[in-house]
């Protein structure tokens, strides 16, 4: 079992290996919780190893993923426990069709490296496409910026702070 250490935040200064996603959220007077554990870089997913550590049902960890929708790129957060769905994620930014971006791509706009890219904080504001299950939870768990650390939040909060649309865009795993 991995060591996990959780602490809270709202104070920008009390927020200790500040990403840039945790000093946006610090910023913006956001209650999250963040949540750190040591990370395996052999773990086959980033994601359900995160939920294991944690503690916390697969169903409310999401991961971050950039896709090329139609050209542009695009932030799609779904639960870890399945896949995004492209042909959704096309037809919910009203477009024709999605696929993943290249990692250094994706690297270059976020300004975090593929497997601990979060929805927050990133160099480059994207359009972001929540898939709606997170609206069933009072909180959900993304990532920080950097592997081995996961924010807990409201996903109210989440959808604010990007500016994300909420679709089902997510395929159970």
């Amino acid at each position: 079992m991995a060591r996990v250490s959780i602490s809270s935040a709202t104070d920008p200064r009390r927020v200790t290996a500040a990403t840039p996603a945790t000093a946006a959220l610090a910023r913006a007077g956001v209650t999250f919780t963040v949540h750190r554990y040591e990370h395996n870089p052999a773990a086959p997913s980033y994601g359900l190893e995160a939920a294991e550590a944690l503690g916390v049902p697969a169903e409310r960890v999401f991961k971050t993923l950039i896709a090329d929708v139609d050209g542009s790129l695009v932030v799609a957060v779904v639960p870890v426990v399945g896949s995004l769905d492209l042909k959704a994620l096309a037809t919910a930014r009203c477009a024709k069709r999605a696929g993943m971006a290249a990692s250094p791509a994706a690297e270059r706009a976020t300004g975090y490296v593929v497997g601990g890219i979060s929805p927050l904080g990133q160099r480059r504001r994207l359009p972001t496409v929540l898939d709606r299950s997170a609206t069933e939870f009072v909180t959900i768990c993304v990532s920080a910026g950097r592997r081995g650390i996961d924010i807990e939040l409201a996903p109210e909060d989440l959808i604010r702070l990007t500016g994300a649309t909420t679709a089902p865009i997510g395929r159970p795993g």
